[in-house]
């Protein structure tokens, strides 16, 4: 079952359990997902978006959310910072499990050591391969601060 299906099933669920946080989020990344599935419909393919990119649209909006939470931290909007994260926990549940610091640490070593680079010229490779074998189990953030320290060395 692909995550757009997944996503209709819990919407449905949270309805009929009147959960109105879960309908409130599942309703706004079924839009952002519509949208996105309008721009790909435009361009050449014709298709809706796959999972790889639903994925990193849950991603995105996870970031737009955490975002907020900070805004909202430095207003002192604690009600504000509730809803945003009761809405974080509500995306994460449909994205992959993501590789914890260690396990980042680890891909990042096996790519430099299997690929042979040496200089911080090299970190597009590293992210290249992190994005086409790892994509949204791997927070890009931290794997590029991994590979930029060990490549600086």
């Amino acid at each position: 079952m692909n995550i757009r299906d997944v996503i209709e099933d819990k919407y449905k669920n949270a309805i009929k359990a009147r959960n109105q946080d879960e309908i409130n989020t599942l309703r706004l990344v079924k839009s952002a997902i519509k949208d996105k599935d309008i721009l790909a419909r435009s361009g050449r393919d014709k298709k809706n978006i796959e999972d790889p990119s639903i994925i990193s649209l849950l991603q995105s909006l996870i970031k737009q959310r955490n975002d907020s939470i900070e805004s909202f931290k430095l207003a002192a909007r604690n009600d504000l910072i509730a809803i945003e994260q009761i809405e974080i926990d509500i995306i994460s549940k449909f994205l992959p499990k993501q590789k914890n610091e260690e396990e980042t640490l680890v891909i990042v070593d096996s790519i430099i050591f299997s690929k042979k680079l040496t200089s911080i010229r090299d970190m597009g490779i590293i992210m290249n391969e992190l994005k086409s074998n790892f994509a949204g189990t791997v927070d890009m953030a931290l794997a590029g601060k991994i590979a930029k320290s060990k490549l600086s060395n």
